[in-house]
This record gives structure tokens, C-alpha cells and sequence, in this order.
């Protein structure tokens, strides 16, 4: 079986946060989060990252964090475009969104043959989560009849921003903690030590207990997901363009949970304590610079991660 490999889905443009958010400095040489994410995997195992970016912010990109980070672990590209539809489909007039998190997992479908990891640029996970997922991907290749997937899942406490709404996968689990469904919410805030969230723009909210297990998008994959994904697409492409041109998003939690209760897929939910760091808003920065200060002088990471390669 090939080694795991770790996808990171980068081609947002950070548009609540303001700018291009995966190149903001945290640390204190000048660090970005995704830094600290690939400094976590390497350590994992993990000795290949592909980076779904656009081609818009491409040039950026490479000169804030792919040709430094290519010194230190095995590099390439794939790009998210909204044309990258199957044959017979074409981006409705005036859409600029991307289409979402399955679509740029699409995006690396030449690259990847084996199992892989899923994810973002702008989240802090935490050294476990790697250790954990790798070590599930290095041990579960897919079984006969059913895809081997898995989930590193957080509380929903420990992920949620004091500046904002935020998006969550809400999960629910079996007895055995494999994954029953994964619903996106797209608007949670914090409440006190939990939380709530509206589907109907804060006419009503639905509350979630603090200790909700949800998905930050740190996936664990195998290459069948591809072909899942992409004969899935256009059934989601139908509803889309005739309820949310614009808007519609395809999401990879949707598609896993579709797997799920066809009886194609089982994800086993392995959990972290660890709290989430993020920058959904401009407003987040100090926290997660405060974080990473706290955790290197703890001894989890160096202070110039990079500076023996």
C-alpha cells in the first residue's frame, strides 16, 4: 500500500477573515498556521503534501509557503476551477464561488493513487490528530465490498469562534464510534460552553451541546473516494443549478455520509481533546497567535520550526 499522502484544500480567499488568510504569520519567525500543520504531519510520517489552490492566488502561494515548505517535504499543486465540471455541465453566468470542499478534493485526483489525509489551510488541528490518522490510513486499506475512511472529530466546544459564526460538521456515531451522519451547518455560534445554530438566518436557533462531536474536515481517504465523488457529482449539480446557481456548495462530509448509508463506506471517529485554532475572522489572530506562543514555550514545536530543515 502507498504511504498516506496530505491534501490541503487552500483555494479559499478568506472572505469574512479579509484577505488571503493562509498567509498571515502566527509564530514568531513568521510562522503561518498550515507551518505548524505540515511541521505535525512530517513528524506523523507523512512525506508528501498536495496543495489545492487556484490559479489566481498560485503565485502568492508558492512564495509565502509551497517553495519554503518544499525544502522540508515533497510538494506539488493541484487547482480547484470552477470549469472542472463533468462533460455536458458548464459554471452558470456570473458565478464566482468555488464549489466547494468535495469539488477541491476533486482537484487532486491525477495526483493521489493512495491513501490520503484531508485538511485545511486555516485550522489548527494539533500533533495527535496527525499521529492518528496516519496511523489509521498506514493500517486500513479498503476491505472487500467497503471503503476504509476515518475522521478525526473535536468537540464543538473547542472549535468554535468568540468573533463570529463558523461552519461544522455535526456528527452522530454508533456504538463502536464509526460515523453515522455528518449534517454541515454552515451558521454555529458560541453560547456560553455551547453552542446554537440557524438554518433560516437567526429567525430560530436549534441549541448543540458543547460536547457535540464535529468535523473540522481532517479526513482520512482512500483513492476509491475519487470515483465516488465524481460519479456523485452530477446529481448534485442538477439540484444545484436549479435552486443555487451561485451558492451551491458539494460538500465532501455529504458525499461520506451518502457512502455511509448506502453501506459503501464505514469512517471510524477517532477523537481529539485538543481545542481548534482558527482564523475565520480578523478578530481570531490574537488568540491563535497566544496558542502557539504557549505551546512553544511547552516544548511542542521549536521556535524557528524550520531552522535545522
Amino acid at each position: 500500500m502507498n504511504k498516506p499522502v496530505l491534501v490541503v484544500m487552500a483555494a479559499g480567499m478568506g472572505s469574512r477573515y479579509g484577505g488571503l488568510k493562509q498567509v498571515d504569520p502566527v509564530g514568531s519567525h513568521g510562522q503561518l498556521i498550515i507551518d505548524y500543520s505540515i511541521y505535525d504531519a512530517r513528524r506523523a510520517g507523512f512525506e508528501t503534501v498536495v496543495f489545492v489552490i487556484k490559479h489566481e492566488i498560485e503565485e502568492t502561494f508558492k512564495v509565502a509557503i509551497g517553495n519554503r515548505l518544499s525544502k522540508v517535504i515533497n510538494v506539488q499543486y493541484a487547482y480547484q476551477e470552477l470549469d472542472d465540471l463533468p462533460e455536458g455541465y458548464a459554471v452558470p453566468e456570473g458565478r464566482k464561488k468555488p464549489w466547494g470542499t468535495c469539488h477541491a478534493i476533486l482537484a487532486a485526483r491525477h495526483l493521489v493513487d493512495g491513501p490520503f489525509a484531508v485538511v485545511n489551510s486555516d485550522d489548527y488541528y494539533g500533533p495527535e490528530a496527525f499521529r492518528a490518522i496516519y496511523d489509521y490510513l498506514s493500517r486500513h486499506p479498503d476491505r472487500p465490498g467497503c471503503y476504509e475512511y476515518a475522521m478525526v472529530g473535536y468537540q464543538l466546544g473547542n472549535t468554535v469562534t468568540e468573533n463570529g459564526h463558523v461552519s461544522r460538521g455535526v456528527c452522530t456515531e454508533d456504538g463502536e464510534h464509526f460515523l453515522r451522519t455528518v449534517t454541515e451547518h454552515t451558521h454555529i455560534e458560541k453560547d456560553g460552553a455551547n453552542a446554537r445554530c440557524t438554518e433560516d438566518g437567526g429567525a430560530t436557533w436549534t441549541s448543540l451541546p458543547g460536547d457535540t462531536i464535529v468535523s473540522m474536515n481532517l479526513w482520512g481517504l482512500t483513492s476509491s473516494f475519487f470515483g465516488q465523488a465524481w460519479e456523485r457529482f452530477p446529481a448534485f449539480l442538477d439540484k444545484a443549478l436549479a435552486e443555487d446557481p451561485q451558492k451551491g456548495e458539494y460538500y465532501l462530509p455529504s458525499v461520506i455520509s451518502q457512502l455511509i448509508a448506502e453501506g459503501k463506506a464505514r469512517a471510524k471517529i477517532l477523537r481529539s481533546a485538543d481545542k481548534w485554532y482558527g482564523v475565520t475572522y480578523q478578530e481570531d489572530k490574537p488568540t491563535v497567535v497566544a496558542a502557539i506562543a504557549e505551546k512553544t514555550a511547552a516544548g511542542i514545536y521549536p521556535d524557528d520550526l524550520w531552522a535545522e530543515g
